[in-house]
């Protein structure tokens, strides 16, 4: 990499460039030919690496030239999925960096901010590439964030807690939020509002907004939410530090290590990804759960996202919702039982009978087979409505929804499709695409969806719990997606 470093670099000098100051010093951004000022590998925190690894992030040290920010930086370290092989390929410990996308650094007033955080189960994926959306052609600076991954971002272990006075675990927490300071911080510099800083994320990223909700050391860093295919743990039970720390302990042995916290920040990054690779997850049939259930560590999650969803949480108007087919089953048809007694409690026999296992289940023609249907359901559709009704039920704001959109080429719905509608600018949108962008920059405008031209949107409320169906023909409000089924549903 060394040997092509100045070729690179006279190629990023040769764009046409926007400087920024910052706190830490000033960046050199791209200028795009529609005018778009575009800022990629800004540091926001110190590289967590040597010992550094497994503590909360460090500020960032400043520089004196300008720094060159044409270029993203390194994803965090992760097991190359497929979907994610070009992230997995290009990264580094060191990689706690973020992007800015904004129409102009000098507005005739300040921009509302959207702060993305990418999916990919809290072990996978990256932020670079999302500033290009053509939604930062819409009047908003647009932030895309990276924070540590797997093991890196969430391993909680006894000698860790004992060196941080009794908690470990939650790093990409910790990381996003140390982001999201330096949002408030730097973002008027980009032209944006830092006390108008929307919180949005899809899959991972949506729990992950779901928890800085709950989150004390998150309260203020923003002023709206939206939650796109994820709550807090997906309906999951959360894991207590205890849990996560024998977990840590695990993994620890199965790398070689010693179980102290030096013996712990000297192993490999690939050896550390394939102990936690190889480690069995108590209470998990699949393990790419092993990061997406809540860490109740009693610091950044002080106790359980119930009891705190029960208090309220952190005061913001919230977006919820997921999409009509999502993810499958863990471990398929045959474990349907199982699932249903886990996520129903004393409820089972009558979900089972809902579901149709006394009798010869039914396909959806929308929601897909038993398995889709019982998996989106458990781990998406009534999560959301828990999210909602508790959410309302402490007066803070919420609009559900649910995602039901079938593309010209035929593509059945499925987890992530709502992204494209997001994200892309309205020319590259075919006639009809479902107005989801103009309903989330009302919203990052205003703390409500609804705007001019727009259907109606209804409030959620605790007597119809309305919602927005996206789908073909335009978007159609309906009330208690899932009723019969997510009542019965048992809290996590």
């Amino acid at each position: 990499m060394r040997g092509h470093r100045p070729v690179m670099l006279f190629a990023a000098l040769a764009l046409a460039t926007s400087v920024v100051p910052t706190a830490q010093g000033a960046v050199r951004g791209e200028l795009t030919a529609d005018g778009r000022h575009l800022f990629r590998g800004i540091p926001y925190a110190a590289p967590p690496v040597g010992p550094l690894r497994w503590t909360p992030p460090q500020p960032v040290r400043g520089w004196k030239s300008v720094r060159d920010a044409t270029r993203s930086a390194p994803s965090c370290p992760q097991v190359d999925r497929g979907w994610n092989a070009a992230a997995a390929r290009f990264a580094s410990e060191d990689c706690l960096y973020l992007e800015v996308g904004t129409p102009g650094p000098k507005p005739a007033k300040p921009m509302p901010v959207m702060v993305w955080i990418h999916g990919g189960s809290n072990y996978a994926g990256g932020g670079a590439g999302t500033i290009q959306s053509g939604i930062v052609r819409k009047g908003v600076v647009l932030v895309s964030l990276q924070y540590r991954l797997g093991a890196l971002g969430f391993l909680s272990h006894p000698a860790l807690s004992r060196e941080a006075g009794g908690a470990s675990g939650n790093y990409g927490l910790m990381d996003q939020q140390a982001a999201l300071r330096w949002v408030r911080a730097n973002i008027a510099a980009f032209g944006g509002d830092p006390a108008n800083v929307t919180l949005f994320g899809e899959s991972a990223g949506g729990m992950d907004v779901g928890l800085h909700l709950l989150s004390p050391g998150s309260r203020g860093l923003f002023a709206r939410a939206i939650e796109q295919s994820g709550t807090p743990g997906f309906g999951t039970p959360p894991r207590s530090l205890a849990d996560n720390e024998r977990l840590g302990v695990m993994i620890a042995a199965q790398a070689g290590s010693a179980q102290t916290a030096t013996a712990l920040r000297v192993l490999p990054v690939a050896g550390l990804i394939a102990a936690t690779e190889a480690v069995d997850v108590p209470g998990l049939v699949d393990k790419s759960f092993i990061w997406l259930q809540a860490i109740v560590d009693g610091r950044v999650l002080p106790d359980t996202p119930a009891a705190i969803l029960a208090k309220g949480g952190n005061p913001a108007p919230l977006i919820v919702g997921s999409n009509a087919r999502e993810l499958t089953l863990h471990g398929g048809v045959a474990r349907a039982g199982t699932a249903i007694a886990d996520a129903f409690g004393h409820n089972a026999d009558a979900a089972r009978h809902a579901y149709g296992l006394d009798r010869i289940p039914v396909a959806d023609p929308r929601m897909g087979d038993l398995d889709l249907i019982l998996s989106n359901d458990i781990n998406f559709r009534c999560p959301t409505t828990v999210v909602a009704t508790a959410r309302t039920r402490t007066g803070q704001p919420v609009w559900h929804y649910q995602f039901d959109y079938s593309a010209p080429d035929g593509r059945p719905v499925t987890h992530g499709s709502d992204i494209r509608y997001v994200m892309a600018g309205t020319d590259e949108l075919e006639p009809g695409a479902p107005p989801m962008q103009a309903y989330w920059l009302a919203f990052a405008r205003t703390g409500n969806p609804n705007a001019a031209g727009l259907p109606a949107w209804p409030r959620y409320d605790l007597r119809t719990r309305s919602y927005l169906a996206f789908v073909n023909g335009g978007p159609q409000p309906g009330n208690d997606l899932r009723g019969p089924v997510c009542g019965l549903r048992a809290a996590p």
